[in-house]
């Protein structure tokens, strides 16, 4: 897909480190309470709940917290009252950088995004300044050392994917946001198992950096990731493979 940002790699590889470390729970279950509070506590008639549920449990979540995750959404149990917003700014070099969160406290979130981009040599911009460059789509990862990228392709088209890419070692199949849930049906049908399943956004263009300023952009991405409020950080960065290998096998 024209515009694919390898930063999607780096965010998978974080994604399983902070599921060992137990930091992924509270992304995942800010995810099953926004689902259920949008379209209720029912996942049979709530496919957005379903996918949250599914992604809960591949990170082996106790049923127990997303059942409470769900009560917290529904209204049925108290808890803080979450609110989705989407930050844009840019890193060093100009690049463009999207970053989701839910929280209890805007000011707070607003403050620290801000902190870490201007730390890190970017800045926050305005409502539409970056969002004009990404397009929002459904992603299935596939275990690519499980099956057979012949056989997910044929099943992802079949069941209305657009495309299938090979990410290190996933495939990622990309939806229509309409075509999302059914996709994912269609892949299930044939066998074919689903380790993540998200609502992204893609960038239409990407911004090639090099050296020391790709450096710098990996650790502000992975520093905007690491807030506790911040749940999706996406970006046009893109960036040669032997060095994405190297950033996503250093210690940050």
């Amino acid at each position: 897909m024209a515009g694919h940002s390898k930063w999607s790699q780096i965010k998978r590889k974080k994604a399983a480190e902070d599921s060992k470390r137990g930091k992924l729970f509270g992304k995942l279950i800010r995810e099953v309470t926004v689902a259920a509070r949008e379209g209720g506590g029912d996942p049979d008639g709530n496919p957005w709940l379903r996918t949250a549920i599914e992604n809960a449990k591949a990170a082996n979540m106790p049923k127990d917290n997303i059942e409470k995750a769900i009560l917290r959404g529904t209204g049925e149990l108290p808890g803080l009252s979450l609110e989705e917003v989407t930050y844009e700014g840019y890193g060093p070099g100009g690049v463009a950088i999207l970053v989701q969160a839910v929280t209890d406290n805007t000011n707070r979130t607003v403050a620290e995004v801000r902190r870490l981009l201007e730390r890190h040599g970017g800045n926050l911009g305005r409502d539409g300044s970056v969002a004009w460059n990404f397009e929002r789509k459904g992603q299935l990862l596939v275990d690519a050392t499980r099956f057979a990228e012949e056989a997910a392709l044929e099943a992802a088209l079949e069941a209305g994917a657009e495309d299938l890419e090979r990410e290190g070692d996933a495939f990622a199949i990309k939806t229509d946001p309409a075509s999302f849930h059914q996709v994912q049906e269609g892949l299930r049908s044939r066998g074919i198992e689903i380790e993540d399943a998200r609502l992204v956004m893609i960038p239409k263009s990407t911004m090639r950096v090099e050296g020391r300023e790709a450096e710098k952009l990996v650790a502000l991405l992975e520093s905007l990731e690491d807030l506790d409020d911040v749940q999706n950080v996406y970006s046009n960065l893109d960036i040669d493979e032997a060095l994405l290998a190297e950033l996503a096998g250093a210690e940050h």
